[in-house]
């Protein structure tokens, strides 16, 4: 006997464990012995405790009124499979008749654990992930956040290995989907060796401490993921200047203790002051570091304006390129400058932005902008950090709204853009929608998309389909 814990009668609260072993494949080398003073019958709680604390076996003894031990429940986990089930639940037997060879047991259960975790184990740095929605809406506009929220989650490099989709009423004020959901899912998770759970809905601090309490697991939301893809993708001093700021800003209301996230954001803790708690130091460093990223971010601000007054000066208008992200929009710059800036079919796939020259036949010339793409319900720290780029739309002479044809959810998409201009009062800003990817759809489909908005149909990935936007764009100025 190595532990002897004493409880209630409705429960025990079992201690941290002395000695752990970290291998995937191996048990914990403890059995949990102990009693129930009514139901006999394993809860929920003990098969929990089982595949937590990766025990061999669970017992649960039966007492009697009179004292004396009854029935013995059982139960041990399983080698994990697709679909199957964390643990197998032993028939009941008295207890004078458990008769399992121990040894012998655990170590050919062993061995089939360690076979099937060697196809799932992750790597060293592999996040596994299982997404968690709680949908506002419903129908088909469900299934596109569901596709959506997946493929932001392959954008950051995460291996979703479920996506759980919890209807409710309103959210669960501390655990959004309810205390016992969050428990199912982290079954789910330890089944699947998945260490990380994503929520779709945006999490307060609070939030995010009761899920994990419960789960033992990271726990994000959205913003963060959208974060860290912008993390991924800057490559400008200015992007990078911005994905820190914003990341700061949402830590900020965060940071209740010790924060590794914002360690390396932040830097190293100073020699901190006398009576400063860790937590004071480290928010008194993020403040600090906040104000310095500010002004760089306001010098870039100003960099802009000059640079926005000269073309105006010069008399060059100035195009900008918008739209949903992974619409095609970098694509639609290369096609029409010559140009060579990164693209990939994934979500933000350029973050910083590019501007080009370019001549149009009529001897028109003009600067054209390519910008970060836009996404529904856009985090109000990237809004504010990134609000040093999105200036550049004020200036805009011409919108060019690229969509993208094959999307399912056009209408949707269409309308998150008009809701982000609205948010930028960019709404009344000439705006000209281009219908792109017109060589992965019907023509029939294409025309009365492009008739409905009266757009133009192009495939940046075929120059020659660019003739009409250059008509209409070159009109536009012409006109004007």
């Amino acid at each position: 006997m190595e532990y002897v814990i004493a409880g209630t009668a409705t429960g025990i609260s079992i201690p941290g464990l002395n000695r752990m072993r970290t291998h995937p494949g191996r048990l914990q080398g403890l059995r949990l012995v102990h009693t129930h003073l009514r139901d006999g019958r394993l809860t929920f709680e003990d098969l929990t405790d089982l595949a937590k604390l990766r025990l061999d076996l669970v017992y649960a003894i039966e007492v009697r009124e009179d004292g004396s031990p009854g029935l013995a429940y059982g139960a041990h986990l399983l080698p994990a499979e697709e679909g199957g089930s964390l643990w197998k639940i032993l028939d009941p037997v008295p207890t004078f008749r458990i008769d399992i060879p121990f040894d012998a047991f655990i170590e050919a259960l062993e061995g089939e654990i360690t076979k099937k975790q060697n196809l799932l184990v992750p790597g060293v740095h592999e996040d596994r992930a299982i997404l968690v929605v709680v949908p506002s809406a419903g129908g088909d506009i469900l299934n596109d956040v569901v596709a959506e929220f997946q493929a932001l989650a392959k954008a950051a490099e995460v291996t979703v290995v479920d996506t759980v989709v919890q209807k409710r009423p309103r959210p669960d004020p501390r655990y959004v989907i309810g205390k016992g959901k969050v428990a199912d899912i982290y079954i789910r998770a330890l089944a699947k060796d998945a260490n990380l759970l994503i929520f779709d809905h945006e999490l307060t601090p609070s939030q995010a401490r009761s899920i994990a309490e419960i789960a033992d697991m990271r726990v994000i939301d959205r913003t963060q993921l959208i974060l860290d893809i912008f993390a991924r993708r800057a490559r400008t001093r200015e992007g990078k200047i911005q994905v820190e700021l914003a990341q700061l800003r949402y830590n900020m209301s965060r940071l209740v203790g010790k924060n590794p996230s914002l360690s390396r954001l932040a830097g190293g803790i100073g020699t901190r002051g006398p009576g400063e708690t860790k937590l004071e130091v480290d928010r008194r460093r993020a403040k600090e570091r906040m104000d310095h990223l500010e002004r760089e971010n306001s010098q870039i601000s100003r960099k802009r304006r000059i640079t926005r007054a000269r073309r105006g000066r010069q008399g060059l208008p100035v195009i900008s390129i918008i739209g949903y992200t992974n619409t095609g929009k970098s694509t639609l710059l290369n096609a029409l400058t010559r140009s060579s800036v990164l693209t990939a079919d994934m979500p933000f796939a350029t973050l910083d932005p590019s501007s080009k020259r370019l001549r149009f036949p009529r001897d028109i010339e003009v600067i054209i902008t390519d910008t970060v793409g836009f996404i529904r319900d856009l985090p109000r720290d990237l809004k504010a950090a990134f609000m040093a780029t999105l200036e550049e739309l004020e200036d805009a002479h011409l919108l060019l709204e690229v969509i993208d044809l094959t999307d399912e959810h056009i209408d949707y998409r269409i309308q998150a853009v008009d809701e982000i201009l609205k948010g930028l009062e960019l709404q009344d800003k000439p705006r000209l929608k281009v219908f792109n990817k017109a060589d992965r759809t019907s023509p029939g489909i294409a025309r009365t998309w492009a008739a409905r908005y009266n757009g133009v149909i192009i495939s940046a990935l075929d120059r020659s389909s660019l003739r009409d936007l250059i008509d209409r764009v070159e009109g536009y100025f012409l006109e004007t």
